[in-house]
């Protein structure tokens, strides 16, 4: 099986004040000559290594099961960094949303080929990574198309921005929450109960005239889980 090639580039970020480092994966027959769907992930690093969404998408793009698509990976520097970005009420959440909008979205798309158009672009994450980017999508819907959301934390500052946004329309979303995911460890050491609010969330979405796809798992809030879904959703939301 050809192997897609892994770059890393760095971008500066007026927005956050910081280097961002990016992990970007071009698919085996990459061309200039020709345009690619944009996944941008949350967690990059994550993603990469228990993800394995390299070699997850090198073997899609291979048995042509998905359109040819870039994935680029935003890694995180610490776990307090994280949550400083990604949780509704860190203090760098609206300027890194802000910033995947406003500053790498214009980066990549003067470096690749990529659709200037919001379904041509996806967001996927695991826990406040789906968080932030569902938060990110609703914020720039006609940027964002795509929403790949893995086990993400829902708050009433989250449900309130779901029930508030009137442009489904515009939006592709799969949803997936494990069973198991009734009392979730956090980082700041409180525990929480993931499951009931997404499938508050869930009920919601299901009502929208989005197109949107919803799976409850047998499982807990690990790659373990997670992990397995990522082929299925890269062929639901990309189909070749």
């Amino acid at each position: 099986m050809t192997k897609g090639t892994i770059k890393e580039e760095t971008l500066f970020s007026k927005e956050l004040g910081e280097e961002i480092t990016l992990l970007i994966n071009l698919p085996p027959a990459f061309s200039p000559l020709y345009k690619y769907h944009l996944l941008i992930a949350q967690d990059g690093k994550d993603y990469f290594q228990f993800g394995r969404i390299g070699r997850v998408a090198d073997e899609l793009h291979a048995n042509h099961q998905i359109a040819e698509t870039i994935i680029v990976g935003v890694p995180y520097s610490s776990v307090h960094d994280r949550r400083e970005k990604y949780h509704p009420d860190g203090p760098q959440n609206t300027a890194y949303i802000r910033f995947l909008a406003h500053e790498l979205v214009p980066y990549l798309d003067e470096q690749f080929p990529t659709y200037h158009m919001g379904l041509g672009r996806g967001l996927i994450g695991d826990s406040l990574g789906a968080t932030v980017s569902l938060m990110t999508a609703l914020k720039y819907p006609h940027t964002f198309g795509k929403l790949l959301l893995q086990s993400p934390l829902v708050n009433e500052k989250v449900l309130q921005a779901v029930r508030k946004f009137d442009s489904y329309h515009l939006l592709e979303i799969d949803h997936i929450i494990g069973t198991g995911e009734t009392a979730v460890k956090t980082t700041i050491q409180t525990t929480e109960d993931f499951l009931t609010p997404n499938r508050e969330m869930a009920h919601h979405l299901k009502s929208t005239n989005s197109d949107y796809t919803f799976e409850e798992f047998d499982g807990d809030h690990t790659w373990k889980h997670w992990q397995p879904y990522i082929a299925k959703m890269l062929i639901r939301m990309f189909p070749s």
